[in-house]
């Protein structure tokens, strides 16, 4: 029986403030955060039933303790959904929220979903990358990936080996002005309306209220982070200062077949363009958003040239040079990551790839004059993941041409 694939349109999307690992959710668990958001976007669109909610995805990279027992399912019941609301868990590392989406998304479209919440959560003050973890000896013995590709940092010196024009001066200058990038958009008020304030508990300081992110530090200058120890390699690149750090935090997105949208007078943020993921040499996995983002481009029938909104994870700022230098996009180009990113906010592993849906879908309100736009980001055990969109709010005119003026 022939089918017809149907719109997938991204309805809304929230997140926790991100902490830093043993920091502001030190005594909070980790299902808590995520349900949090659930209830949150159940909140912010009350013209959805919850019983309209067809499936609930939530990724960990690390399952187990209070982020593992299938978390999608037990986050949805805990969040108040009704029984009948299913749900699952799901794992890609770095990707685990992108992946939420695209999978969801791809039932959205073949017609068994309608609506479904797609997220991530990853506590790694209590659970720690690798946690529990036992690597089949032979992907050393016998050699199937390089033992660097177990370390992320070294991935990312890695990368440098790779774009020796990628100097230690420019991955701490992209690093300074994502700290600054980030603190202009605090002031400016374009983070706030995305986060869900989190009630937090310390045992010694008592109640608190998470309402920014906690890993921010925009007093960072190039003086200090030329001080900074290079922990991966000897007199080399990556700095703590230059990279994400080791954060809590957690999304979650609402995503619906666009009529579906449309009949329960549901905003519609984003439009699904394509996607996809590659697999790379798992030694330099920081390269993998830039075939990723070929293929999707591919899929898509666009060009590099047709993207005039960028969100791409800052996992390490080599992976960003990297991804820029290969499309041939400047390092401080105003249409990437206007707001800052990860070095700044944090990576909360599974969690951060709706993170840059909201931060996109956020772009695409404020520059109607854009039309494409994507999310991008590297994975660890070596893939790239790349998700273009489409903005409901282009008004028709030429991006390039409203830059020029």
């Amino acid at each position: 029986m022939p089918r017809q694939l149907r719109e997938v349109v991204f309805v809304d999307g929230v997140r926790t403030p991100f902490g830093k690992a043993k920091g502001q959710y030190a005594e909070t668990r980790a299902d808590d955060l995520v349900i949090k958001c659930i209830r949150e976007l159940m909140r912010r669109n009350p013209g959805l039933p919850p019983e309209r909610v067809d499936e609930v995805a939530i990724a960990a990279t690390t399952q187990i303790g209070d982020q593992g027992l299938t978390i999608g399912r037990t986050a949805a019941l805990l969040s108040g959904l009704p029984q009948s609301v299913p749900g699952y868990a799901i794992d890609r590392m770095c990707a685990g929220a992108m992946t939420a989406v695209t999978t969801t998304a791809g039932g959205i479209a073949f017609g068994s979903y309608d609506v479904a919440i797609a997220g991530g959560v990853e506590h790694m003050g209590r659970h720690p990358m690798g946690e529990g973890v036992d690597p089949n000896p032979r992907i050393l013995s016998e050699r199937v990936v390089n033992p660097d590709a177990l370390v992320m940092g070294k991935t990312a010196e890695n990368l440098h080996d790779r774009y020796p024009t990628i100097t230690k001066e420019r991955v701490d200058a992209y690093a300074v002005r994502s700290q600054q990038k980030t603190a202009a958009a605090y002031e400016a008020g374009a983070i706030q309306p995305d986060l869900v304030p989190v009630a937090t508990r310390s045992a010694e300081q008592g109640w608190g209220l998470a309402t920014t992110d906690e890993p921010m530090r925009p007093q960072t200058t190039m003086e200090s982070l030329a001080g900074l120890k290079t922990p991966f390699r000897a007199a080399g690149k990556v700095t703590a200062g230059n990279a994400a750090g080791i954060n809590d935090g957690a999304t979650a997105a609402l995503l619906a077949e666009e009529e579906t949208a449309r009949e329960l007078g549901l905003p519609i943020k984003m439009r699904l363009v394509s996607y996809s993921f590659v697999g790379v040499e798992p030694e330099v996995m920081g390269a993998g958003p830039i075939p990723a983002t070929e293929k999707a481009l591919k899929q898509a029938g666009l060009t590099i040239d047709d993207i005039e909104a960028f969100e791409v994870n800052e996992a390490f700022a080599v992976q960003v040079l990297a991804f820029l230098e290969h499309f041939g996009i400047a390092d401080d180009d105003v249409r990437v990551n206007p707001y800052g990113g990860a070095i700044a906010m944090g990576h909360p592993l599974a969690s951060s790839g709706v993170r840059l849906m909201t931060q996109l879908a956020r772009q695409f309100e404020e520059r109607p004059e854009v039309r494409y736009g994507l999310t991008t980001m590297c994975i660890g055990i070596g893939m790239g993941g790349t998700v273009i969109w489409e903005n409901p709010h282009w008004n028709g005119a030429d991006a390039k041409q409203e830059n020029t003026k």
